[in-house]
């Protein structure tokens, strides 16, 4: 069984840093890319960050130079390093992996609310 399991959401001043966390179990991690996309309310849900099987990172415009993405293949797990967060990065952060070994694959987590306001 695939899980995907955020943690580290919760409630920033404006300005502050939050690191998210996410641990997968079931499959073998360290042939899938990774990602972090944020649903805000209202709104479609859009890619914030994402790191490949073998390292190289991409990040949206909006959070680039704030946010910084990395992945643990012993451990399993994938980060978000959140910086200098603003009240329009309120949204729920969704864990994302995929894969295209043995077939395309793809699985989600099942989000963390990150809130930033005063």
């Amino acid at each position: 069984q695939v899980q995907l399991v955020e943690s580290g959401g919760g409630l920033v001043q404006p300005g502050g840093s939050l690191r998210l966390s996410c641990a997968a179990s079931g499959i073998i991690f360290s042939t899938y890319g990774m990602a972090w996309y944020r649903q805000a309310p209202g709104k479609q849900r859009e890619l914030v960050a994402a790191i490949t099987s073998t390292g190289s990172t991409s990040y949206a415009t909006s959070v680039k130079g704030r946010f910084t993405i990395s992945r643990d293949n012993a451990k399993n797990t994938v980060a978000l390093q959140m910086n200098s967060l603003k009240p329009e990065d309120t949204a729920v952060y969704y864990c994302f992996a995929a894969t295209v070994v043995s077939g395309p694959r793809n699985y989600w987590g099942q989000g963390t609310q990150v809130t930033v306001s005063s």
